[in-house]
């Protein structure tokens, strides 16, 4: 896998904006996706459950997209776009199948009606079809349960223990602080996933594993090699 050239202390910095407790409207579109979702596709943009991102909209129909969402349960699938978009770009370019949803956390509206939005991952989604009763994408869904079992809880933490090691080893050298006490294990892994230096294409396939724990693996090995890195 390759990692992109990029100052650690960017990357670090993102861990101190892991979020925190959820609000219950977030809790409540975490426990089940609609059917039906609005999707944002980008070139270079994959969200993952548990971490939270910020989004510029400023075209008119995903400024529609954000408007209705807004109305109702603010949930927006986040989706990447496949190699060879541009041509097809103002129509519906094909995408990669497995995306994230977040819900909008917080919002800006600006004066000549772009957003400034934030959205937390909740849960990921594989797209079946799509839907085009509106100007932007919608998609019709299923949600991928990403839930570990007793041992699979463990064996995270274990590889937690070792993020924690490497993570402080990248600290001292940059002067950035660790995540805060009391970050789940899926947020250190998924915000690390979301801001580590890579190819856009291998965020995707990181975003494409089963769960927290596979994630966890990859992850680890990109610490690894920043950590040996001149």
């Amino acid at each position: 896998m390759k990692i992109r050239t990029l100052t650690c202390s960017a990357w670090l910095a993102a861990l101190l904006c892991i979020p925190g407790t959820p609000s219950a409207q977030a809790l409540a579109a975490a426990s089940g996706l609609p059917a039906t979702i609005p999707i944002f596709p980008l070139q270079d943009a994959t969200l993952f459950p548990n971490a939270s991102y910020p989004f510029y909209i400023f075209e008119p129909r995903y400024r529609a997209m954000v408007a209705d969402a807004l109305k109702g349960d603010r949930i927006i699938g986040m989706v990447m776009l496949q190699p060879g978009f541009e041509a097809e770009y103002a129509g519906r370019p094909p995408i990669f199948p497995i995306g994230c949803a977040g819900v909008i956390t917080a919002y800006e509206e600006l004066p000549g009606g772009e957003y400034n939005i934030v959205l937390r991952g909740l849960a990921k989604f594989r797209v079946t079809g799509e839907d085009d009763s509106r100007p932007y994408r919608l998609a019709r869904i299923v949600t991928l349960s990403e839930e570990l079992d007793a041992r699979e809880t463990l064996d995270l933490s274990k590889e937690r223990q070792r993020i924690d090691t490497l993570l402080m080893v990248l600290s001292d050298r940059f002067g950035v602080d660790p995540p805060p006490l009391g970050t789940t294990d899926e947020q250190v892994v998924d915000q690390l996933a979301q801001h580590l230096p890579m190819e856009r294409v291998d965020r995707q396939r990181l975003l494409e594993r089963d769960d927290p724990l596979a994630r966890a693996r990859i992850v680890i090995e990109v610490l690894e090699q920043i950590v040996k890195a001149p």
